[in-house]
């Protein structure tokens, strides 16, 4: 089975982007699709009668990690009853996972576009002040990326590498150090992005259902 390297990473999340069915398959061909789980069952919205878009809800209900059951409900056909909504998850995780100093946001509930912007923050022109039941505000938190990184250490072979990762995450500048040492270590990298974009995706979802929204994806392309 290969590994996925940036190129593959890169093919699949185009043809996730352009709700490409056929695409994505042969991109997660011969590579471990549990890795991708997220974002390969958010392309396959598009069609969720073709055999990939079961496949990928039964491996969800079975890893069972934060929006993996809104999205196999979704890819089977029976969603809760949320309200759907065209969102970016990368870009809604984008906040989620900010700083929660000067970080935050506000989701349009109208066109699904997520803005950065701290609900601390005076808006930028009068349009933005009419209609507040419009938008949703975004609060920012790294908790849960501090814990994408610990639980990341556990999968690494490497104890001498694991170890220097351990030492990394405890104290100040945790996220830096931590990825300052992968960045001596590219395949691990890439590894651990892939790691924390499909938990990050997941979080997103999930943050969405409890608001009583569901995405049903962007299309670009």
């Amino acid at each position: 089975m290969s590994a996925w390297d940036r190129e593959a990473l890169t093919e699949l999340r185009s043809a996730v982007a352009r709700r490409d069915v056929a695409a994505i398959r042969a991109a997660v061909d011969e590579r471990d699709v549990n890795a991708v789980l997220q974002l390969a069952g958010d392309g396959q919205l598009a069609d969720p009668a073709d055999p990939l878009a079961r496949e990928c809800a039964q491996r969800l209900r079975r890893r069972g990690l934060d929006g993996d059951a809104e999205l196999a409900d979704a890819l089977d056909g029976r969603p809760r009853e949320l309200r759907p909504l065209a969102v970016d998850l990368e870009e809604l995780a984008s906040i989620l996972e900010g700083d929660p100093v000067h970080g935050g946001g506000r989701l349009d509930l109208t066109t699904g576009d997520v803005w950065h912007q701290s609900p601390y923050d005076d808006p930028v022109d009068d349009e933005e002040l009419d209609g507040e039941d419009r938008w949703l505000w975004v609060e920012a938190g790294s908790h849960a990326g501090w814990w994408d990184m610990a639980e990341f250490i556990e999968t690494v072979d490497d104890r001498e590498l694991a170890d220097r990762l351990q030492r990394a995450v405890h104290g100040r500048s945790a996220f830096r150090r931590f990825r300052d040492q992968l960045a001596q270590h590219p395949d691990e990298l890439t590894r651990f992005h892939l790691f924390a974009d499909e938990r990050q995706r997941g979080r997103a979802r999930r943050w969405l259902a409890d608001h009583g929204l569901r995405s049903v994806g962007r299309r670009y392309g």
